[in-house]
């Protein structure tokens, strides 16, 4: 509880008992307002004042409260964003978590709740709350898709984790980043009401804590206003991430969130479950961008392929790795050096090494969070059973595509490529024609036809691609 006197704030304790927090005797509430400042101090020292005793009618003390500056309402964060006005304190909100997070404890009993591990506990244990909700929405299958996603992404990204904790990326953090505790004050911002009453909930990665804010900025105001900020905040902090491993803990705090709304709806307020919804639609959101994929790009020399995996992976910010590029790279020579199908740098073990080395380059990158696309013709079914296995182990979504054109569309390309000079492939027509007659047939992947303008080819690949993860 509240309550306001001038320019003094005075917090509270109701004395509760709950299964995650303890405020029943009057000694506990004295600790549990010590350790509140305490903690809060490190984000805004000038706010936090003190703790002060309450006095019954008698004089004799009663409880404990504490006590705080009084910020001005009309500088909340919340209320900027939705007054659209939020834009010109986000950098410096982000310089502040930013600074926070650098100088943060960290250490073997934070670290340990960085875990893999840890953090699919923390979602186990809002998954099935949540799933009693599915009957009251719209989409009743919603809870369900987003468990399986975020149980699919922790699966396969253990050694993700394992780097984030051996870098120092799991601090003592704030724990609850909301846009209402934060205030942009006119001689810097001032975050208010970190989470105390469990010092293993604040234990997390740094991404993880700066997420819980972009999710509420975007709850507030869109998506574009959470990227923003954590543009903002990676620009401020100096340090780098897997977007993927944003869009998960973005997703997480949303699914946070949406359990407490789901409390509330069970305490008779109704209009809970439309928050309850709307934060389960954020999550989704978040999931499905921040899935990791294996795509293999393939088709006779000719048909686009490479072009078409360069576009997929600009567009969409992943890692393309090339067989041209790789088979050179093995074999330690450079520029175009046209050889028969099957001979020389195309002798059948040096293909198999090509292609070995693409799947074992590829794999700690989706580990890592990275989706990959492998540029190579794909002509053998064994090497795409292999991928298929790699996909699999490293729990990706795998997306197989074959690029089609006309062969004298294909020979024109190949020609002009040539002509170019500049293109690692080797492929010529003889060639191309030698490997047609030797495709195997590739029934799992999607036909892509290239031969009309690069601009419509472009964007069927990018739907194509759209689609196929929609499926997955």
């Amino acid at each position: 509880m509240l309550v306001f006197a001038g320019d003094r704030a005075y917090k509270l304790k109701k004395a509760v008992r709950t299964p995650f927090l303890d405020f029943s005797t009057q000694q506990l509430r004295r600790s549990a307002c010590e350790r509140e400042v305490e903690l809060n101090r490190r984000f805004a020292p000038d706010v936090y004042l003190g703790v002060a005793q309450v006095l019954g009618a008698g004089g004799e003390p009663c409880d404990w409260l504490v006590v705080m500056r009084r910020m001005p309402p009309e500088k909340r964060l919340s209320r900027l964003v939705r007054k659209g006005r939020s834009a010109e304190c986000l950098d410096a909100v982000a310089g502040v978590v930013a600074q926070f997070h650098g100088r943060a404890p960290a250490g073997p009993e934070i670290d340990r709740e960085g875990t893999r591990d840890a953090v699919v506990a923390r979602w186990e244990s809002n998954i099935e709350p949540l799933d009693q909700f599915a009957q009251h929405l719209d989409d009743p299958a919603l809870p369900g898709r987003i468990a399986s996603l975020a149980r699919t992404y922790l699966a396969g990204r253990k050694p993700l984790f394992d780097r984030r904790i051996a870098e120092g990326f799991i601090r003592d953090c704030h724990g609850d980043l909301l846009a209402d505790d934060v205030y942009c004050l006119d001689d810097g911002p001032r975050i208010l009401d970190c989470l105390e009453f469990d010092d293993r909930l604040r234990y997390v990665d740094i991404i993880d804590d700066a997420g819980f804010l972009a999710m509420d900025l975007e709850r507030l105001g869109g998506p574009e206003l959470g990227d923003r900020f954590l543009k903002a905040y990676a620009a401020a902090s100096g340090n780098t991430f897997p977007k993927s491993l944003s869009h998960h803990y973005r997703a997480y705090r949303a699914h946070v969130r949406a359990k407490v709304a789901g409390m509330r709806f069970e305490q008779g307020d109704e209009q809970a479950l439309d928050d309850v919804a709307a934060l389960l639609k954020i999550a989704l959101r978040h999931l499905e961008a921040g899935r990791v994929s294996l795509v293999l790009v393939g088709g006779l020399p000719g048909t686009g392929k490479s072009t078409v995996a360069r576009s997929l992976a600009e567009q969409r910010g992943w890692v393309v790795l090339r067989s041209d590029e790789v088979r050179k790279q093995l074999a330690g020579v450079d520029g175009s050096r046209p050889a028969d199908f099957g001979k020389g740098l195309y002798r059948q073990e040096m293909t198999a090494a090509t292609y070995a080395a693409l799947l074992a380059r590829a794999g700690p990158l989706l580990e890592e969070g990275s989706s990959v696309i492998l540029d190579a013709s794909w002509a053998s079914a064994e090497w795409r059973e292999a991928a298929a296995r790699l996909a699999g182990e490293c729990s990706a979504g795998l997306v197989q595509i074959s690029c089609a054109a006309p062969m004298e569309v294909a020979e024109q390309r190949i020609a002009a490529r040539s002509r170019q000079g500049e293109d690692p492939s080797d492929a010529t027509a003889a060639v191309a024609e030698a490997m047609a007659a030797r495709f195997e047939p590739w029934p799992q992947a999607e036909s892509l036809d290239t031969s009309g303008g690069l601009a419509s080819t472009l964007e069927a690949a990018g739907q194509l691609l759209s689609d196929r993860l929609d499926r997955t």
